[in-house]
């Protein structure tokens, strides 16, 4: 193993449902590789907690098997990985009872240590869990509370997790994570506005025509229909990672990096966006459920198969057209989408700026299309310019349309640590700058209830759509009454 500066202080990550799905494929390996660039400093340990009952040699067994599973052979070196495990144990205790829990308090005494409390389980047991961590005397001035997504199912929800949450870890101790925020692509978001001098001054309604959000998987629900049928697309995907990307994309220029600083400009935007209510659901949003078709090669189920159902409300796909009621963003649609069983992997931000008022070129020259920034959050990170260019040869001007394209793989030639290396290292920190606040979330769900509760009023189904498109025909249709196209390009 390399020795490189150790970054953080000494600390215990106490991770409750540490032998799920979140745990094996992204926290284990994710402190595997920080171990492994020398971020964790040798005092530091990893305690996972689980009903299940197991013991810190079998819990091993589990953290090793993730790791082969879910590391690129070139990182997996035996020393490394034997010396990892060293730092590894395991508690079991219930959520709902007591058992467990006085030895888990024991376990966690480490003076001095930050103490670091990963909730990767259910959001029915986010507040049993910090009710025990608060009895049983586990919380103190450098404990911090890590909450996946989603925080409550609307509103009222929301507000009573996070007023329960919060009897129990201040504001600044409370961690709601993204890991879309986490991504190098959506912090260099950031970059790209705030650390050059071409973009910003044009980043505005005067000359950008609109903007497309699109995160689209392949895959369909699987194991995880019984959970997804409770949630859909909407509260899923948007209410949390879309409308997150919408923020940074949209806000203004913070007076600085610090947490609040950013968080303050995003929240404005929420606060900003105009609300979708009962007339506008039908105009403004696209909502369908995918069937049987074909998908990366092979024939695949509806989802009404995967769940074993003959019929749901539930939505696995979603078009909106949002819009940002301030000076900036005036007139300028927001397109957002996401869907599972749709043609392409692919999370990205299209900026499309407005056409050229006048071509000099004439009709030989052949179409002139307007300006688009691509930032490509996942797979093959990168930002693409598209702009304008001649034809090389001669024979007259012709003009086409190429792309100034950056690579994050090729121009580093570094690996591209995951999201949930960052965001729990910046835990550690206590850098809540890439994490949601209390009022982002309410807001967030300010602005999504009315949509829910339209569509619960309604007895429109979503719109049915074939595995291995791109959707519903309505979502073209959604974004083609303007004169606009979906942004399709795979390469």
């Amino acid at each position: 193993m390399v020795a490189r500066v150790i970054a953080v202080e000494p600390f215990i990550a106490v991770v409750f449902g540490a032998t799920g799905d979140l745990a094996s494929r992204k926290l284990i390996p994710a402190l595997y590789h920080r171990f492994q660039d020398g971020q964790m400093p040798p005092e530091a340990r990893v305690l996972g907690v689980s009903r299940r009952a197991m013991s810190d040699e079998a819990f091993r067994g589990f953290a090793r098997e993730s790791i082969h599973a879910h590391v690129a052979p070139a990182d997996l070196i035996a020393e490394t990985i034997e010396a990892f495990l060293a730092m590894v144990g395991y508690q079991q205790a219930h959520a709902d009872s007591e058992e467990g829990w006085p030895e888990l308090a024991e376990r966690v005494k480490h003076p001095g240590r930050i103490r670091l409390f990963y909730l990767a389980t259910g959001p029915a047991l986010l507040v049993p869990i910090c009710e025990r961590l608060g009895r049983f005397e586990m919380v103190g001035d450098r404990s911090r509370l890590v909450v996946e997504k989603p925080v409550g199912k609307n509103l009222g929800s929301a507000r009573a997790v996070n007023e329960a949450i919060g009897l129990v870890f201040p504001e600044d101790r409370i961690y709601r994570i993204d890991h879309y925020l986490g991504k190098e692509t959506v912090q260099n978001l950031m970059a790209l506005r705030f650390a050059n001098a071409l973009f910003e001054p044009v980043w505005n309604a005067a000359h950008v025509d609109h903007v497309q959000i699109t995160v689209a998987e392949t895959l369909g629900v699987a194991g995880r229909a019984g959970y997804y049928d409770t949630a859909g697309a909407l509260r899923d995907m948007v209410q949390n990672h879309i409308l997150q990307l919408l923020c940074l994309v949209a806000m203004e220029p913070p007076t600085s990096i610090s947490a609040d600083a950013v968080r303050d400009e995003k929240l404005k935007v929420l606060k900003a966006l105009t609300p979708i209510t009962d007339g506008l659901t039908t105009e403004r949003i696209v909502r369908g459920q995918y069937r049987a078709g074909a998908s990366e090669g092979g024939p695949v189920p509806g989802y009404l198969e995967e769940l074993n159902a003959g019929q749901s409300r539930t939505e696995t796909f979603v078009a909106i057209r949002a819009d940002i009621a301030n000076w900036r963003w005036a007139g300028v649609p927001f397109y957002l989408r996401t869907g599972k069983r749709l043609a392409g992997r692919v999370s990205e931000i299209v900026v499309a700026f407005q056409p050229i008022p006048h071509s000099v070129f004439g009709t030989a020259a052949g179409p002139i299309n307007a300006n688009r920034l691509v930032i490509r959050v996942q797979p093959d990170e990168g930002v693409k310019l598209w702009l304008m260019i001649k034809d090389p040869g001669p024979g007259g001007m012709r003009l086409q349309q190429v792309a100034l394209d950056m690579s994050f793989a090729t121009t580093f030639n570094v690996r591209n640590p995951d999201a949930y290396e960052r965001l729990l290292m910046d835990v550690v920190r206590g850098n809540q700058t890439l994490f949601m606040r209390r009022d982002e979330v309410e807001a967030a769900w300010t602005w999504i209830d009315p949509i829910l509760d339209a569509w619960s009023n309604s007895p429109d189904l979503p719109k049915p759509y074939t595995s291995g498109t791109w959707g519903p025909s309505a979502a073209v249709a959604l974004i083609e009454r303007n004169g606009r196209t979906w942004h399709e390009d795979m390469s």
